[in-house]
């Protein structure tokens, strides 16, 4: 079951204070990206951010959760902590800060006119 829009909309929102918060479909669910940092999934609406030591103190305890079949463990947020926008704002702030920024991909040149062999 893929996620709603509607649930990344509101955790997008409730994230609002941690800096530029925004969500990107892929693969059928959504990741969220905080500042150009990829600091989170929602899969199947449940929220899972990456983990950081900083997270990590932030949460107390911790649960671990794979987002998909296959992952790495993220840290689980329930449902019931989304209400509270100053925590889950704080928790992103804290796990973007020590996350890197993305690579830059590099601009390909043009391609190459050359037919392929066997085809004009």
């Amino acid at each position: 079951m893929a996620s709603q829009p509607s649930t990344v909309d509101f955790i997008v929102e409730q994230m609002r204070s941690a800096g530029v918060v925004t969500g990107r479909k892929m693969f059928g669910e959504y990741a969220i990206y905080c500042d150009e940092r990829l600091v989170a999934l929602v899969c199947e609406d449940k929220l899972f951010v990456k983990p950081t030591q900083a997270g990590k103190a932030y949460l107390g305890q911790v649960t671990e959760a794979p987002p998909y079949k296959g992952a790495k463990p993220y840290f689980f947020v329930s449902g019931e902590r989304w209400d509270d926008a100053d925590w889950l704002g704080q928790l992103v702030k804290i796990s973007a800060a020590e996350l890197p920024l993305p690579v830059k991909k590099a601009a390909t040149k043009g391609t190459s006119k050359r037919p392929v062999s066997g085809m004009r």
